[in-house]
């Protein structure tokens, strides 16, 4: 059986009024969801730069280590070629195990050089370390509150938002698809949510803009579906609203 004009706008209407309590639930929620996310990317940005510094600090550290040695072994051939000074027979040899002497003394400036840079950068990469640590620390114990914050809303409405839903959805059994098409457009495109809307004071409660006395009366009778002349908006009377209300 084909629905009144009279029974597409209240089903219509009982559709909004649903959508528009699910609308207020998740305004509870506002911008909460969207900073969860937030810091929970910059936790993992700063996870990672943290482990790239510390990755950093743990070869500068090698590098120190290898240098140390090379020092421990260039002393070492030092030693080993001064004993052998002891023991030339002639000026060529003497030369020659000096300039090795020579070489490894310049060898052992190189890496003590190499280790002072190494211990400069040390200290530089550990101050940004810390930094970042206590960036991170911070981070994290933000995004426990946001979370908790987040998850006493969501258990608080998690339930109601379920019933609503299930509510819209067996309301919008009751509307053709044309007009459901409609609805659904209207719904994205206006910032609250609103596609259809009572007269308020005469005039229109979504753009809030005149509606001329011929128009409302028409309105009222509930023969045709009619929309908004400013914003578009699917227009019902304040006594519809009144009766869904009450219903």
């Amino acid at each position: 059986m084909e629905q009144t004009i009279e029974q597409k706008l209240k089903a219509l209407y009982e559709l909004q009024t649903v959508h528009t309590k699910i609308d207020r639930i998740r305004q509870v929620r506002g911008e909460l969801p969207m900073e969860v996310a937030d810091l929970e990317d910059d936790v993992a940005g700063l996870e990672t730069r943290i482990q790239k510094i510390k990755n950093e600090l743990d070869d500068l550290e090698d590098e120190i280590v290898t240098r140390k040695n090379l020092i421990k072994d260039s002393q070492a051939n030092i030693k080993k070629y001064e004993a052998q000074l002891n023991e030339v027979k002639n000026n060529r040899e003497y030369d020659a195990i000096s300039k090795e002497i020579e070489i490894q003394g310049l060898d052992i400036q190189v890496s003590e050089k190499k280790i002072r840079e190494f211990g400069y950068e040390i200290t530089s990469k550990t101050t940004i370390f810390e930094k970042a640590q206590a960036d991170l620390d911070a981070r994290r114990a933000d995004l426990d509150a946001k979370k908790e914050e987040l998850g006493t809303i969501t258990a608080e409405t998690e339930k109601e938002e379920t019933e609503l839903t299930a509510a819209a959805e067996k309301a919008q059994e009751n509307i053709e698809e044309r007009l459901l098409i409609a609805y659904s457009r209207l719904r994205k495109n206006a910032k609250n949510g609103l596609a259809v809307v009572t007269i308020q004071r005469d005039s229109c409660s979504g753009c809030f803009n005149q509606i001329p006395p011929q128009r409302q009366s028409d309105i009222r009778q509930r023969k045709k579906i009619i929309v908004c002349e400013h914003c578009g908006r699917i227009l019902v009377g304040e006594v519809m609203a009144l009766e869904e209300e009450q219903a």
